[in-house]
């Protein structure tokens, strides 16, 4: 199904309340609006107001007859997002300038594929992280996401002190990133 069929699958489905349909609009957009609000004073739980919101306005428009979307799902619930956080920001004093000159400094389809490309580059990173295998995987893992300090993993993994970790770790690292940029080579 190409993306323009989806699209208009997806909108039918939300018009017609389809769970399905509104969940994968959900999964598919929410963290590039997620995004750009905890980027400019949100928070997490004021991202998923903002949202919701800009998914109201989605589902009533939906269910206009005449209704015809002329740019992407994201792209129109990003817009609308950024529109009424904009709006609450400015409601808060926590925001000075007008937003129409935040219009011009944040262009929707530059953010949104700057977006897209931090997302593959996420996909590409994840998928050599699968292939690099343990115990590199794990200790990249303890120092880098779970942020555990080097005596600790050394601790952990077996290593008799917190350099032998650290040597370790690199080695690991060395990998990740050949295997990595293996990956972004055949993409680009």
């Amino acid at each position: 199904m190409d993306t323009s069929t989806q699209e208009k699958s997806l909108l039918e489905g939300l018009a017609r309340e389809d769970k399905v349909s509104i969940e994968t609009i959900y999964r598919e957009h929410f963290k590039v609006v997620q995004g750009f609000i905890l980027a400019n004073n949100g928070t997490p739980d004021d991202a998923a107001d903002i949202f919701q919101e800009a998914m109201i306005v989605l589902f009533e428009k939906s269910k206009q007859p005449d209704f015809e979307l002329n740019c992407q799902i994201r792209t129109y619930l990003y817009s609308v997002s950024k529109r009424l956080w904009l709006k609450r920001l400015q409601q808060m004093n926590r925001f000075s300038r007008h937003s129409d000159d935040m219009e011009l400094a944040i262009p929707v389809e530059e953010v949104l594929e700057l977006h897209e490309k931090k997302q593959a580059d996420f996909h590409m990173m994840e998928n050599a992280l699968n292939k690099i295998g343990e115990p590199c995987k794990s200790l990249l893992e303890a120092y880098y996401i779970l942020k555990k300090p080097m005596q600790q993993i050394a601790t952990d993994f077996g290593y008799t002190n917190a350099d032998n970790a650290k040597t370790q770790k690199y080695k690991c690292l060395v990998r990740l990133k050949k295997l990595f940029f293996a990956q972004y080579k055949q993409v680009q």
